[in-house]
C-alpha cells in the first residue's frame, strides 16, 4: 500500500463549470414552473402567451445550450492543455 498522495489535478467544480450547469439547468426550472406561464394574456399575433413562452423557451434553450456546449470545449481544451504541461 502506498502512502503517496495522488497528484493533484486542476478542481471538479469551477465557475465555468457552474456556468455549464446553470445554462442546461434554466430552461427545465422555467418549464417546470407552470403557474407562471399558464394564462392567456397577453397574447402575441392571436397566439395565447402559454403557446409563445413555451416556443420562446424553445429558442432560448438551444442558444443555451450550444453556449453551455462551447464553454465545456473550451474547459476540456484548456484542461488537456493544462494536464501537458
Amino acid at each position: 500500500m502506498s502512502t503517496d498522495s495522488p497528484e493533484a489535478g486542476p478542481p471538479v467544480v469551477t465557475p465555468v463549470r457552474v456556468v455549464i450547469a446553470l445554462c442546461l439547468l434554466a430552461p427545465f426550472v422555467a418549464m417546470l414552473w407552470v403557474g407562471s406561464y399558464a394564462k392567456v394574456d397577453p397574447t402575441f399575433i392571436g397566439i395565447p402567451f402559454f403557446y409563445w413562452y413555451q416556443m420562446l423557451w424553445v429558442l432560448i434553450s438551444t442558444a443555451l445550450t450550444m453556449v453551455a456546449y462551447k464553454l465545456w470545449q473550451r474547459d476540456q481544451r484548456a484542461r488537456r492543455e493544462g494536464a501537458s504541461q
